[in-house]
């Protein structure tokens, strides 16, 4: 985790020396929420944009997710959190697409290859999709994004909602995120 907080802190303290070139703050947020009578998920994001001008945001992440789970046969309940951080970059054309990248570390109290203990997992999101902003007050990005790193322990895994013609997961995800100006 100290690695990780280095990299972003140096990462976004990078940025300094072109300070006059920063247009402005966002904040945004998205989430997720899947249920049934064996289990759910929900989970919640921030990010925090610096605006280079007005096609490109960067900037940290935070993720927080809460997995039940329930055996209907048995009884047995469960439930676990996992948390991360990471990074993000937005390109936004006519204010009507978007193109991004977003890198997560979650760390998981799982792994699956066998009992070890909390694993840090990774995830690189690449995709796309719809981008408006309304009235200068909000944007929304809603869009597709693809798990180009597909880690083997990813609590992003119960969000994949496609498979293949032999009905193996694809590493897709909805996304859609609300942005608000700060200034």
């Amino acid at each position: 985790m100290k690695t990780l907080f280095i990299v972003l802190a140096t990462g976004l303290f990078s940025v300094a020396p072109y300070a006059q070139q920063i247009e402005g703050t966002e904040v945004g947020f998205d989430g997720y929420f899947g249920a049934s009578t064996n289990g759910g998920s929900f989970s919640i994001g921030a990010k925090y944009g610096l605006k280079m001008n007005e096609n490109v945001l960067f900037g940290p992440s935070l993720r927080f997710q809460r997995n039940w789970t329930k055996n209907t046969f048995t009884g047995i309940q469960g439930s676990y959190n996992v948390f991360g951080a990471g990074a993000f970059v937005h390109g936004r054309f006519a204010n009507v697409l978007f193109a991004g990248a977003e890198f997560e570390m979650m760390r998981s109290p799982f792994s699956n290859i066998g009992f070890s203990g909390p694993t840090w997992s990774p995830a690189l999101f690449l995709g796309g999709g719809y981008s408006q902003e309304f009235n200068e007050k909000f944007r929304i990005n809603a869009g597709i994004m693809y798990d180009v790193i597909n880690h083997v322990n990813s609590p992003f895994r119960q969000g994949y909602f496609m498979r293949n013609s032999q009905q193996k997961l694809i590493p897709l995800i909805y996304r859609i995120t609300f942005f608000f100006p700060l200034s």
